[in-house]
């Protein structure tokens, strides 16, 4: 069983059809792979109509074809960006109300086909919600028995620690979980690449405050950089043109090496055996890439090499 790396969804069901998708989805539960994850907000923006829901349609479709495998699969999924009128987003995204994260959840079991999620997410913060409010509203999933657990995304670290001590406060469910834009690589100070959200992306404050807190695991997403680190038709964005990059990419070159590997499953082994350690979500076009991905989480690094990646800076 891998519980290490998350298949990301995002563009089941528009980017990538329905062939490739269940494919890529048999081959990660073969492989062992538990963890899927998806948003009510996906995708939104390769749709032309400028609304989501495609991918948790297709991993309903898809769980409905494979009977069993919804006890073999844990799934994710989020609310709060699902735009409300097409083509206005951020503006108009649904949020975070009792009222909208009530809506958004029973519309995504509806399409997903399921009675339960493992793991429910504030995809972002709105600020025109009180966290009170949305910490008792997603509290109320946990106590109907339709979460397990609960978890934030592109979170600023205040609002993380506080969101779970008004849930310790008040003896509810609060977030067991972060899922931030992380990556071996980092972008110049002071910037952030385009597709990430205002808080999106994994600092040092982050880190420290996951490392500190035993009960709160740390989901990353863009791990590999949309293909930036191999693929010479996907190059860096212009955020990690920085000398940084280069020292650090010579110190993935000369692991890559001794480890017989390349620059991705280097950098998922990284990842996943840090401190803290951080959970992956690839999203993947092809077995072969998910392969990839499955061998990088299972590749172990020396200390000597861990040591020289860390230092890189």
């Amino acid at each position: 069983m891998i519980k290490n790396l998350i298949l990301g969804a995002m563009l089941f069901g528009t980017a990538q059809d329905e062939r490739r998708s269940f494919e890529l989805l048999d081959h990660f539960v073969d492989a062992g792979g538990v963890w899927i994850d998806t948003a009510d907000c996906y995708a939104f923006w390769a749709d032309p109509a400028g609304f989501g829901g495609h991918s948790e349609t297709l991993l309903g479709r898809w769980m409905a074809r494979r009977p069993g495998v919804r006890d073999r699969v844990r799934i994710s999924t989020k609310v709060g960006c699902e735009p409300t009128v097409a083509g206005r987003f951020p503006e108009t995204a649904e949020g975070l109300s009792a009222k909208a994260v009530k809506s958004a959840f029973e519309a995504g079991l509806r399409r997903l086909g399921t009675d339960h999620v493992d793991l429910y997410w504030a995809h972002m913060p709105d600020p025109s919600t009180p966290l009170e409010e949305t910490v008792a509203a997603f509290d109320e999933l946990v106590s109907a028995g339709s979460v397990d657990r609960l978890g934030c995304s592109n979170y600023p670290v205040w609002q993380v620690a506080r969101a779970r001590q008004i849930a310790r406060d008040q003896g509810r469910a609060g977030f067991t979980a972060v899922q931030q834009q992380y990556s071996y690589l980092q972008p110049r100070p002071g910037t952030r690449p385009t597709v990430s959200h205002r808080f999106g992306m994994v600092t040092d404050e982050v880190l420290h405050y996951v490392e500190h807190q035993p009960d709160l695991e740390l989901w990353a997403y863009t791990p590999l950089l949309s293909g930036g680190y191999t693929r010479e038709d996907k190059p860096l964005p212009a955020e990690y043109d920085h000398p940084g990059t280069v020292r650090r990419l010579a110190a993935l070159d000369e692991t890559a090496a001794e480890t017989g590997t390349n620059r991705n499953r280097v950098v998922l082994a990284w990842l996943t055996g840090g401190s803290p350690a951080a959970m992956p979500i690839v999203g993947v076009s092809t077995v072969e890439q998910l392969d990839e991905a499955l061998a990088g989480v299972s590749l172990e690094l020396t200390a000597e090499q861990r040591e020289r990646l860390d230092s890189a800076v």
